[in-house]
């Protein structure tokens, strides 16, 4: 049966206020572009509607068409106009619209921490000299954290530590020389060890924080002196600071090694000379020397916690503070910057 030309006419007819129905409800390019495909694709509703057109009668074929094409035109019309609405819309702010000619939006670069950077360095620079790295536990027996160290129970130096007791005998660990004891125990000398790591104490101003970065070293072999220990750190620390970086041994004070020292260097502000163009430099107090770390052979008795025969084997140790060596090494004037997260202060080391 052949279809009613008015029938076919009338659904040709519908499809527009049907498009601007569903033009309304459009609220991006993409959505119009589907509404587009809906109508006016090879498969749309319009294409559908106009393979009716061959079943007419021939008489009524030539109004039905001239009705398709307008319709047609229409829908080409109120698609564009939406679409023109819509992208006038996106220059006001309403819908952001995409110049591909633009230049791209880098992403935001990552950026390793100064502390870490510091902290890696300062092990590349040991490793390169034949050191082993080595890690270990955060939360310490008191053994292995004091009395391996020839730190006992009453001993004066537990009241400098400021620990942080999670039980009788458990703390947080207040340095990583107990890596000291625990590579002994389980590798016997020759061997020469760094130890990074996080350490607690119980302290907090503007110079110290509870929780800190330090990286303790050790060696123990049959034939080593403090002369070694000496010709070693001030490479590493000329390696780290410059060339003409000046260091100084003075006498001190481990009850885990002895002889002791402390270890200076040249302030890294004033050059060593006291004052920045006659004004008192503020790093190192006019003394033109910051202490960087402590160092010295290690104590006899600490041989005898981990079985290592003291007569034959000697060994020296050394240990310092990454964010002291941080901040002199890139300017830094106050510890708390580290911690606080700002993106403009962490940015400058990506």
């Amino acid at each position: 049966m052949a279809p009613d030309a008015a029938v076919l006419i009338s659904e040709i007819t519908s499809l527009v206020p049907e498009c601007e129905a569903s033009l309304g409800q459009a609220s991006s390019l993409s959505e119009i572009e589907a509404v587009r495909v809906a109508y006016l694709g090879r498969k749309g509703r319009l294409a559908q509607a106009m393979s009716g057109l061959a079943g007419l009668d021939p008489a009524a074929r030539p109004e039905a068409g001239r009705v398709a094409n307008e319709v047609k035109s229409r829908l080409t019309e109120v698609l564009d106009a939406r679409q023109a609405e819509l992208a006038k819309a996106g220059e006001s702010g309403a819908f952001a619209r995409f110049d591909p000619t633009l230049p791209g939006r880098a992403p935001w670069p990552g950026s390793l921490h100064p502390v870490t950077l510091v902290m890696e360095e300062i092990c590349a620079i040991f490793k390169g000299l034949g050191f082993d790295i080595v890690t270990g536990p955060e939360v310490e027996t008191d053994w292995h954290n004091f009395e391996a160290l020839n730190i006992p129970p009453d001993h004066p130096a537990r009241d400098m530590q400021d620990t942080f007791y999670v039980s009788g005998q458990v703390v947080l660990r207040t340095h990583t020389s107990p890596m000291q004891v625990r590579t002994m125990l389980a590798k016997k000398p020759p061997l020469a060890v760094v130890a990074p790591g996080k350490v607690y104490r119980r302290d907090s101003d503007l110079t110290h924080t509870p929780m800190f970065h330090q990286i303790e070293g050790l060696l123990v072999d049959e034939k080593t002196s403090m002369a070694e220990l000496r010709g070693v750190l001030t490479a590493a620390c000329r390696q780290l600071f410059g060339p003409e970086t000046n260091i100084r041994f003075r006498p001190s004070f481990f009850p885990f090694t002895e002889p002791s020292a402390e270890v200076d260097i040249s302030c890294s502000l004033c050059q060593g000379r006291g004052a920045v163009d006659g004004t008192p430099c503020r790093v190192c107090k006019q003394s033109g020397w910051i202490e960087i770390l402590g160092c010295g052979m290690v104590d006899p008795n600490v041989y005898g916690f981990v079985g290592i025969d003291p007569e034959r084997y000697r060994g020296w140790a050394f240990g310092l503070g990454v964010e002291r060596v941080a901040m002199l090494k890139y300017g830094i004037g106050d510890l708390r910057m580290f911690f606080e997260n700002d993106a403009r202060f962490l940015g400058q080391f990506a």
